[in-house]
C-alpha cells in the first residue's frame, strides 16, 4: 500500500519538473544577451550568413535542454516523500550541531527562570511620551534665547551710529552721558547687592545662580528699549555691571570649594551596600506535561520536541516554549484535568491499543457526528464549541501523561481517522472547531503524533488533500497514510496487530471479558481468489476443550469445521456446517470442541469471489475433566 500511496505523488512531483525543463528554452530564446558593440567592421571581412548564426543559436539551446535534466533528476531524488521515521531521544546520540542547540535552549530557559519571564506579562510596546517632552522644552528654551540676542543686536546697531554723528559734540553733552551712565549704573548696583551679601555672609554657594542671571537680563532688556537713540553709552555700562554681578570673584569661588569638600567628607554613607545586600529571588519553577523544563533527561526530551518543531533554530524554539507556557496557564491546564465535562464523547474520540512500536493508538470517529442531537450539543454555539475544546485538550493532556518521557521511551501517539460518513466541509460549525483545535495543537503540542493514518476517505476529502499538500512541510507530510474503504483494514494492519485493532476496523480486539486477549497472537493469511484454504489445529492431549477465534475482513465466503482423528478406525465429526458468511452476518466466529481422542480440527474456508481476502484466526487448547 506504501507503494501505491507514493507513486502518484513521485508522478506529481515529477511533472513541474519537466514543465521546468521545458520552459528554460524558452527564456534563453525570448531573451538573448545583447551583442557587445563593435568598433568598426573591416569591409574585406566576409559576414557570417544568417543561416549559420540560427545554427549556432540552436546549438546553445540543446546544450541547455541536455545539461537541465540531469539537475532536475537530482531534485527529484532529494524530494522524493519517505515514510517518517522517529528520531532518537538520546542525548548522547545527536549530531553535534542538535547537541548545541540544546545546550543553548537550556541556557536561555535558565536565564529566563531566573528573570521570571515565563509568569511575567509581556513588556508594553508603546514608549513612555515623557521621553519626547524634555528636548522640546530645550529646544523653547534655546529659541528664547536667539530671540533675546536678536533684540539686542538692533539695539547695538543704532547706538553705533550716533557715535559718528557725535564726534563734534561739546564738552557739556559728553557730561550729561556721563552722568546718565553713572545714574544707570547705581540703580544696577542697588538692585543686585542682596545676592552678592548673602554669598559672603553664608560662605556656601547659592541653590541656584541662574534665576539672579535671568533676571538681570530680563531688566536690561526693558532699560535697552526705554532708552533713545543716543544712548549707546547707557548699554555698555548695564552690560558691564551685569557681568560684575553675575561672575563671583575667585575668592568666594576657593571658598565655595573649601565648603563642598567639607560637606562631601561629613556627609553620611550612602545606603546602595543595604540594597545590594538584599538577595534576589529564587528562580521559578515551570512545568510541562508534569515535567520541570531544566530537570532530568525527561527534560531533554520535552526541549527537543520544541526544537524538532522548529527545525533546530533555537531562537524560535525559545519563543514557542514560552508562549506555551503562558497559554497552559491562561487556559487553566492544571485544574481542567480534574474537571467533569460529560461523557457522551467518548464514542468520538478513545484510545484503544497500542501499534506494532508500542505507540499507544487514538480514534477519531468523525461518523458519529451524523447523529444530530450530538452534533448539536457540541457545535451548536460558542459556548458548546469551547466546551467540545477544552474536553478535547483534557483528553489529549490525560493521555500524553501516560507516555514514557525517558530518553528510550514511547512519547508519541498513533492517530486514526476514521472518516466513513463523515459530514464533510459543508458543516460550518464542525470545521471552525476543527480549525481551532488544530491550530492550538499545532502551537503547543509539538512532535506527539507518530503517524496519522486516514481510513474510509471518501473522494472529496482527497480533492482537499491535494489542494493543501503544498502548504504541508515535507516531514509533515512523511506521516499521514490515506485509504479508502476497500483498503482501510488492511492498511491499519500494516502499522498495528489485528489483535490491537478494533473489531470494527477489521480487528479481533472486542471489549469485555472474552475467551482471548491481546496477548493472543494472530494469524494473517491471505486468500487468493477463487481459491479454498484450510487450517488445521492438532490436538495431542486427551480430555482436552479446543477454542479458536476467526474472521474474514470483508466475508462473502463459505466457511466449514471438522474434526479428524488420529486412530484409522475413527470416523469424521462435523463441528460446523459449512455456510455462507457474509460481513451483515457476524464480524467475528468464535468455536470450541471438547474430544477425548487425539487428533486434529479442520476449517475451511472457500473464496469463490474475484477478490483477495484476509483471513485472521487464533487458537488455544484447555484442559477439562469429567
Amino acid at each position: 500500500m506504501a507503494e501505491e500511496t507514493q507513486k502518484p505523488e513521485a508522478a506529481a512531483a515529477a511533472a513541474p519538473a519537466d514543465e521546468v525543463v521545458v520552459e528554460k528554452p524558452e527564456v534563453t530564446e525570448k531573451e538573448p544577451p545583447p551583442p557587445a558593440p563593435e568598433p568598426e567592421p573591416e569591409p574585406e571581412a566576409p559576414e557570417k550568413p544568417a543561416a549559420a548564426v540560427v545554427e549556432e543559436k540552436e546549438a546553445e539551446v540543446e546544450a541547455v535542454e541536455v545539461k537541465k535534466p540531469k539537475v532536475v533528476k537530482k531534485e527529484t531524488k532529494i524530494t522524493q516523500s519517505v515514510s517518517f521515521k522517529e528520531e532518537t531521544n538520546i542525548v548522547g546520540e545527536l549530531p553535534e550541531s542538535q547537541k548545541k542547540a540544546l545546550e543553548e535552549l537550556k541556557q536561555l530557559i535558565q536565564e529566563a527562570l531566573n528573570k521570571h519571564e515565563f509568569t511575567a506579562p509581556p513588556p508594553s510596546p508603546t514608549p513612555p511620551p515623557k521621553q519626547e517632552e524634555k528636548p522640546v522644552a530645550e529646544e523653547k528654551k534655546e529659541e528664547e534665547k536667539k530671540e533675546e540676542k536678536e533684540e539686542e543686536k538692533p539695539a547695538a546697531e543704532t547706538s553705533e551710529e550716533p557715535k559718528v554723528e557725535t564726534e563734534g559734540k561739546s564738552e557739556a553733552s559728553e557730561k550729561v552721558e556721563t552722568e546718565e551712565k553713572s545714574e544707570a549704573s547705581e540703580k544696577v548696583e542697588t538692585e543686585t547687592p542682596a545676592p552678592v551679601e548673602v554669598k559672603e555672609e553664608e560662605k556656601t554657594p547659592p541653590p541656584a545662580e541662574a534665576p539672579t542671571e535671568t533676571v538681570v537680563v530680563t531688566e536690561v532688556v526693558e532699560k535697552v528699549t526705554a532708552v533713545d537713540d543716543d544712548g549707546a553709552k547707557t548699554v555698555e555700562a548695564i552690560e558691564e555691571s551685569v557681568v560684575a554681578v553675575s561672575a563671583p570673584p575667585p575668592a568666594e569661588k576657593q571658598e565655595e570649594e573649601a565648603s563642598a569638600s567639607k560637606e562631601a567628607e561629613t556627609a553620611p554613607p550612602s545606603e546602595e551596600p543595604k540594597e545590594a545586600e538584599v538577595p534576589p529571588p529564587p528562580p521559578e519553577e515551570v512545568s510541562i506535561w508534569g515535567i520541570p523544563l531544566l530537570a532530568d533527561e525527561r527534560s531533554d526530551v520535552i526541549l527537543l520536541k520544541f526544537l524538532r518543531a522548529r527545525d533546530f533554530k533555537v531562537k524560535d524554539a525559545f519563543t514557542m516554549i514560552k508562549n506555551t507556557a503562558r497559554w497552559r496557564k491562561e487556559f487553566g491546564i492544571e485544574g481542567l484535568l480534574d474537571e467533569e465535562l460529560g461523557h457522551e464523547l467518548e464514542k468520538v474520540v478513545f484510545m484503544h491499543g497500542f501499534d506494532k512500536e508500542g505507540h499507544p493508538v487514538c480514534y477519531n470517529v468523525y461518523g458519529e457526528f451524523q447523529n444530530k442531537e450530538l452534533y448539536q450539543n457540541a457545535f451548536a454555539d460558542e459556548e458548546k464549541r469551547s466546551k467540545f475544546l477544552r474536553w478535547r485538550i483534557q483528553f489529549l493532556e490525560k493521555s500524553i501523561r501516560k507516555l514514557d518521557f525517558s530518553p528510550s521511551g514511547i512519547c508519541t501517539i498513533v492517530q486514526v481517522n476514521d472518516l466513513k460518513n463523515s459530514p464533510g466541509p459543508g458543516k460550518k460549525e464542525l470545521r471552525q472547531a476543527t480549525n481551532q483545535a488544530l491550530n492550538l495543537l499545532q502551537d503547543n503540542y509539538p512532535e506527539f503524533v507518530a503517524k496519522q493514518v486516514f481510513i474510509n476517505v471518501p473522494w472529496w476529502y482527497r480533492a482537499f488533500n491535494m489542494m493543501i499538500s503544498p502548504f504541508l512541510t515535507q516531514r509533515t507530510k512523511s506521516k499521514f497514510v490515506f485509504a479508502g474503504p476497500a483498503k482501510s483494514a488492511e492498511t491499519l494492519f500494516r502499522y498495528i496487530a489485528p489483535e490491537q485493532v478494533p473489531v470494527q476496523y477489521g480487528g479481533l480486539s472486542r471489549e469485555g471479558e472474552q475467551e482471548f486477549t491481546v496477548a493472543d497472537a494472530v494469524t494473517e493469511v491471505t486468500i487468493k481468489p477463487s481459491t479454498k484454504h484450510t487450517v488445521e489445529f492438532p490436538i495431542t492431549e486427551q480430555k482436552c476443550n479446543l477454542v479458536w477465534e476467526l474472521r474474514v475482513v470483508g466475508w462473502d465466503v463459505n466457511y466449514g469445521a471438522e474434526f479428524v482423528p488420529s486412530a484409522e478406525d475413527g470416523y469424521t465429526v462435523i463441528v460446523s456446517k459449512t455456510r455462507k458468511v457474509t460481513t451483515a452476518d457476524e464480524a467475528v466466529i468464535s468455536d470450541s470442541f471438547k474430544t477425548g481422542d487425539p487428533g486434529k480440527v479442520v476449517l475451511t474456508v472457500d473464496n469463490q469471489t474475484s477478490k483477495k481476502k484476509k483471513l485472521l484466526y487464533r487458537s488455544k487448547t484447555k484442559p477439562y475433566s469429567d
